[in-house]
C-alpha cells in the first residue's frame, strides 16, 4: 500500500508516488495540480464543510502548494494528489497535516464532486492510516468533522477511526474529533 519509507520521502521528488490502492495513487504535489487544487477547493459545495467553508482564491492555492512542500520537507508528509490509476486524473486530494501548528496528526481529504460516492475517500484514508503507522512513524492521527456531515463521519469509521470527543469553540460551533491510534 505505501510505497516508501519516510526517510525516502523527505527527499522525494515532487510528484513521487507516496502510496497506491487499488483505485488510487497517491503521490506529492507538482506545480501543475494547481488547476486540479482549484477544481476540487475552488467549488463551494465541497468546501462547504472545509475551514470557514468558502471556497480557495488561486493566491491561495498557489501559497498551499509552498506550504505543502514545507510540510514534505519538515515532516516527510502533508497533502498528496489523488490520481485515478486508470485515467491518470487527479481526482481528489488527501493527507496528514498539522493545521494551525496544532501538535495532533489530522487526515484531510477532499475530492472533485463528480468522484464523490465511490468510496474513495475511504480507499485514501485507509491508505494514509497505513503510511502514517508504517512510513510516517506516528503513534496516533485524528479527523475533525462537522456534526453535520454525515458522510464524512461514515468515511472515518468505515477508515477505523472512532469518535473521540466534541470540540465546543469560543463561537459556540462544534466539531468532532475522530482518531486512532498505531496498531
Amino acid at each position: 500500500m505505501c510505497s516508501h519509507d519516510s526517510s525516502a520521502l523527505s527527499g522525494a521528488a515532487p510528484g513521487a508516488t507516496v502510496f497506491e490502492t487499488g483505485r488510487l495513487r497517491g503521490r506529492r504535489w507538482v506545480a501543475h495540480d494547481l488547476a486540479a487544487l482549484l477544481a476540487v477547493y475552488g467549488d463551494a459545495d465541497a468546501m462547504r464543510w472545509v475551514g470557514d467553508g468558502r471556497p480557495l482564491s488561486a493566491d491561495d492555492a498557489a501559497r498551499w502548494i509552498e506550504v505543502t512542500e514545507r510540510n514534505y520537507a519538515q515532516r516527510g508528509y502533508g497533502m498528496f494528489a489523488l490520481e485515478d490509476r486508470a485515467s491518470g486524473d487527479v481526482v481528489g486530494f488527501a493527507g496528514i497535516v498539522h493545521p494551525g501548528g496544532q501538535p495532533e496528526a489530522e487526515v484531510k481529504y477532499a475530492l472533485a464532486r463528480a468522484h464523490w460516492g465511490r468510496g474513495l475517500a475511504t480507499e485514501a484514508v485507509r491508505a494514509l492510516l497505513h503510511c502514517a503507522w508504517r512510513d510516517f512513524a506516528l503513534r496516533s492521527v485524528i479527523a475533525t468533522v462537522s456534526p453535520q456531515n454525515l458522510v464524512s463521519q461514515r468515511v472515518l469509521l468505515a477508515s477505523g477511526m472512532r469518535l473521540l470527543h466534541e470540540r465546543t469553540h469560543d463561537d459556540g460551533s462544534r466539531t468532532l474529533v475522530f482518531g486512532c491510534s498505531a496498531p
